[in-house]
């Protein structure tokens, strides 16, 4: 079997200019795909194509919020690269700066819905927008293409806090569900990642750890010992996702969460 699993492929990852978005686009052009960013940080995505090279990488500014900026990435790819084989709807929020109360952990109790609208907006309706359109071309073009969207264990339980994250994690696994039945039909398949915390930028920013430190505190919340999930560790499975290794799987949301949700 080669080892370019994604040799002549066409890939768009949203959210890619950082953390499991930007180690995904490096493997992911390490197996053959070209590959097109989408993010709103402008300078890291250009950095990360840069890196990876101009020849198997660009970068585009969209704001997955507004749909026709979604649609106007699809059709920049496709009239650059000819089709599009492979959506990684990967952009997310945990959590809003807009309408932010006192009262950061969006208990039901004093949950504030102007923060939840918008991350609503990007969490669920951003993934909307990117698998539409995304699969509006796929048939369009007649390609058996694979879309693959970000969920999280968010998505298979309940918490404590961030009630507003937790519900938008869930809309993430219906869409895929459903689109994947809706879809079948035309050859595409629609499924989900989903890892447990993993040491990003944004986590870190989040809660104020660096990386070792936040991977020391998530790792005593798992079961499986003496290993850490990783950006490559959710890059690997969405690789599979991606390419012919899953051709018979759609509509699945794969965990990587190193036992989490068996605990």
């Amino acid at each position: 079997m080669s080892n370019n699993k994604l040799e002549g492929k066409v890939a768009i990852i949203t959210g890619g200019a950082s953390g499991i978005g930007k180690a995904t686009a490096c493997l992911f052009a390490k197996h053959g795909a070209r590959v097109v960013i989408a993010d709103i940080q402008d300078e890291l995505g250009q950095q990360v194509a840069a890196s990876i090279g101009s020849q198997k990488c660009s970068y585009i500014h969209c704001d997955v919020t507004d749909e026709e900026q979604v649609k106007g990435i699809v059709e920049w790819t496709v009239q650059n690269h000819g089709q599009l084989d492979i959506m990684f709807s990967n952009a997310g929020i945990f959590r809003s700066n807009k309408g932010t109360t006192s009262n950061s952990n969006q208990n039901i109790l004093d949950l504030d819905l102007a923060p939840l609208d918008h991350l609503f907006a990007v969490n669920a309706r951003g993934m909307a927008a990117c698998v539409k359109h995304a699969a509006r071309s796929m048939v369009e073009k007649l390609v058996r293409g694979s879309i693959i969207c970000t969920a999280s264990v968010c998505a298979s339980c309940g918490g404590e806090h961030h009630v507003d994250y937790f519900m938008s994690k869930h809309a993430v696994l219906g869409l895929v569900r459903s689109a994947s039945k809706q879809l079948g039909v035309h050859g595409i398949r629609v499924n989900s990642v989903s890892p447990f915390a993993v040491a990003t930028p944004l986590i870190c920013n989040l809660t104020g750890m660096k990386a070792e430190e936040a991977e020391k505190f998530y790792e005593g919340r798992t079961i499986l010992k003496g290993v850490v999930v990783k950006e490559k560790h959710v890059a690997d499975a969405v690789l599979f996702l991606a390419s012919e290794d899953s051709e018979v799987v759609s509509g699945h949301d794969m965990v990587v969460d190193a036992g989490f949700l068996g605990k």
